[in-house]
């Protein structure tokens, strides 16, 4: 990749989202001929800090997905829909003190995050060479295919066809991509902290998904 133009995009998204509440800034990572991008949601407060996609807690659970599709980390390209980790404030009771204390927890990042950092994305879904895109959640899904996909129902389906760019951020408008790719829509690793009954549904899709690259 061009390491100037992703200099200039990155630049471009922390200064479109100066005003958000969020915070850190992760770049992409991985090899320019991966054997498939990735696309999560976005950071963590693990990944703010030290700048490594996926080395949280849903980073452990996605190791040992890799180990199912026999897949190194390294020969992955690992990217989110939005680079930086957003937060809420909430209070929650401090069981030391038994005082009401705030602090910074994780949320889906917005429409209006999104688009700050979709030329970013849409740079490495253009020019990362990939025979397929594993998306995992409905935030990454949905950048790519659209708000009415449901990772629920798109799960497991290979899907065929163009996928939403940014067409200009003065009125925040997608388009499609001429050129076609391959995605493979499943769950969110951090999905399973709140459902375990999804970790043989994700071990499914993986298991079809390891047939489709090691076909390539």
């Amino acid at each position: 990749m061009d390491t100037v133009l992703t200099s200039h995009l990155v630049e471009m998204a922390k200064k479109r989202s100066q005003e958000f509440n969020v915070e850190g800034f992760v770049y992409g990572q991985g090899p320019s001929h991966p054997k498939f991008l990735l696309i999560g949601e976005a950071p963590g407060e693990t990944e703010a800090v030290n700048g490594v996609p996926f080395s949280g807690r849903a980073g452990k659970e996605l190791m040992l997905f890799f180990e199912l599709l026999e897949v190194d980390r390294t020969e992955v390209y690992i990217s989110s829909a939005f680079r930086s980790r957003p937060y809420r404030y909430k209070e929650k009771m401090d069981r030391k003190t038994n005082q009401l204390v705030s602090r910074k927890y994780n949320r889906p990042p917005t429409k209006q995050e999104l688009i700050a950092h979709a030329p970013l994305l849409d740079y490495e879904v253009e020019t990362v060479q990939t025979p397929y895109i594993l998306t995992m959640g409905n935030v990454g899904l949905q950048r790519l295919l659209g708000p009415k996909m449901k990772v629920s129902e798109q799960h497991g389906k290979l899907y065929h066809g163009p996928v939403l760019r940014l067409a200009s951020s003065k009125d925040n408008t997608y388009t499609w991509t001429e050129k076609h790719y391959a995605v493979f829509p499943t769950f969110h690793p951090a999905s399973i902290f709140y459902n375990r009954k999804l970790v043989e549904t994700i071990h499914e899709d993986l298991a079809q998904f390891k047939k489709l690259i090691n076909k390539t």
